[in-house]
């Protein structure tokens, strides 16, 4: 299961969903203000400090880079 903590106007979500789209991957996006707010952020993603955070399977995965990387590294197509 993968979750993108994602906002408007964000480039690097936009890419993190084209990204598992082309490899057809399932994914959940959730938008800042719509799906959750700035506190909620910060309690699930303390260390953040930019967007998107990406979870899987429960494993705070971390940005964009750090998804592909892992998702590489997990062997993901």
């Amino acid at each position: 299961m993968i979750e993108i903590y994602g906002k408007k106007a964000c480039n690097y979500c936009l890419k993190a969903k084209n990204y598992l789209d082309v490899r057809n991957l399932e994914y959940t996006y959730k938008e800042l203000d719509t799906d959750f707010n700035r506190e909620e952020m910060m309690d699930k993603f303390p260390t953040a400090k930019t967007y998107p955070q990406v979870r899987i399977n429960n494993k705070t995965i971390g940005t964009f880079d750090q998804m592909v990387s892992y998702i590489e590294m997990m062997g993901y197509k």
